[in-house]
């Protein structure tokens, strides 16, 4: 019991409360480079910024404070620790990534008080047997297990109190604290991005379009026998309470453990369902963290939970995303390029030698996509490659730009299935799965 109220922290829920978290973080982080410095110029090393930044007691720093705040804060933080390699350096994208682990849960008393709002003093006696413990607790929400008036096993997932009025400023206050760290390139222009997040976050944070984004994939979905999806208790939702019924299974990563066939079918059923998604639907669940996918060893089905993070695709996103794809998978170079300015990339005015380094960027992310064989995941020296590249870039750094909104988040979904795939060491002919979309 101790240590679940170790783990249990009440979220700031005032601006100014939340204000003073972001400051308190960026007087610790200044400390701490602080102390850093002293300890190189003691022996006698020259200190750079980036350096005294980036030590591992800051990155803990950056990582607690934001999982204590919650809500839009940590959520930034995910957003931009899977921006796989787009424009953040890579010291900032391990940084933020410590935040995919679990967020801190409400006290009972602070969870208590959210449930009141939501359906009044005698809330207790609409779900039986809840549980105050949660049973995940992440960014905007945590849930918890209890049994519905007509006795099914329900799972709710209750938003942290004050998250929906904070997201403008939590995002402007860690934009904030990032350009003042140094960390973001200077010159590139991250306000549509920004822009585009607070909209994005103010969707997530409204549980009644969360839970019409899971009954639309249920719609799709329903007939496949390879997926299991939670059913939406409509009765019972409210903007800051989504209720569902129970899914149970292991942890996605379990796979890695089975024998090949069925790792390479399940990445490769989650592969098919990316571009599904993408192509066909133009409806994307964009949030790649694993704890989003369970499976179930006894059927082989594969559980969808989570679907907040859901965004919308405008048709000339996904027509022009595959134009960029066959000209990969062609070789056609002179394409690739064409396609990559229509997407939004600004390539078309800058030099020869950038534009080559944007084509070898393209060509190298797109790569099991251009071999008509299985491609080895576990085995693929393919983030080496990329990182080797992070070198050259920085000689074109007038070049530099934020990345299109839709692409990005589109790569974060991207960024996460390469990881799993990678992670369960699956073989998947990938080509052979995008043929039918192309």
């Amino acid at each position: 019991m101790a240590k679940d109220r170790k783990n249990q922290r009440a979220v700031p829920t005032t601006r100014l409360r939340r204000f003073a978290r972001v400051a308190k973080l960026a007087g610790g982080v200044a400390g701490g480079m602080l102390a850093e410095g002293s300890r190189q110029i003691r022996a006698g090393k020259r200190p750079r910024a980036k350096d005294m930044l980036l030590t591992p007691a800051n990155a803990r720093r950056v990582a607690d404070e934001l999982s204590k705040m919650r809500g839009a804060a940590m959520k930034v933080g995910q957003m931009l620790s899977m921006d796989t390699g787009d424009f953040l350096p890579r010291e900032l994208a391990d940084i933020l990534a410590r935040l995919r682990d679990n967020a801190s849960s409400m006290p009972p008393r602070q969870l208590n008080q959210v449930m009141e709002n939501a359906y009044g003093e005698d809330w207790e006696q609409r779900f039986y047997g809840f549980e105050f413990k949660p049973i995940a607790a992440a960014s905007i929400g945590q849930v918890h297990r209890a049994i519905s008036p007509d006795g099914r096993e329900i799972a709710l997932k209750i938003q942290y109190p004050g998250v929906a009025k904070s997201i403008d400023s939590d995002v402007d206050n860690i934009a904030s604290l990032l350009r003042l760290s140094g960390l973001l390139p200077d010159g590139i222009d991250i306000q549509p991005l920004l822009d585009d997040a607070k909209l994005q976050l103010k969707d997530e944070a409204n549980y009644l379009t969360e839970s019409e984004y899971l009954q639309a994939f249920s719609r799709v979905l329903g007939s496949d026998d390879r997926f299991v999806l939670p059913e939406v208790l409509p009765e019972h939702t409210t903007e800051q309470v989504l209720v569902m019924t129970y899914v149970s299974g292991q942890p996605i990563e379990v796979i890695a453990e089975l024998p090949q066939a069925e790792r390479d079918r399940v990445m490769g059923t989650l592969i098919e369902l990316m571009f599904k998604e993408l192509f066909e639907l133009r409806m994307v669940q964009t949030d790649p963290n694993f704890a989003n996918y369970l499976y179930r060893p006894s059927s082989g089905e594969i559980v969808l939970l989570d679907f907040g993070a859901t965004r919308h695709f405008k048709a000339s996103f996904t027509n022009n995303y595959k134009r960029l794809l066959k000209a990969a998978m062609a070789g056609d170079e002179t394409r690739l390029l064409a396609a990559a300015e229509k997407l939004g990339y600004v390539v078309e005015d800058a030099s020869e030698e950038y534009r080559a380094l944007v084509l070898e960027v393209f060509l190298m992310v797109l790569e099991p996509l251009t071999l008509d064989e299985p491609y080895d995941f576990g085995q693929t020296d393919l983030p080496a490659r990329m990182a080797e590249l992070a070198e050259p870039v920085q000689d074109f750094k007038e070049f530099w730009q934020a990345p299109p909104t839709d692409a990005v988040y589109f790569h974060r979904k991207l960024g996460g299935m390469f990881l799993l795939a990678s992670r369960i060491g699956a073989r998947v002919n990938v080509r052979e799965l995008i043929l039918q979309w192309l």
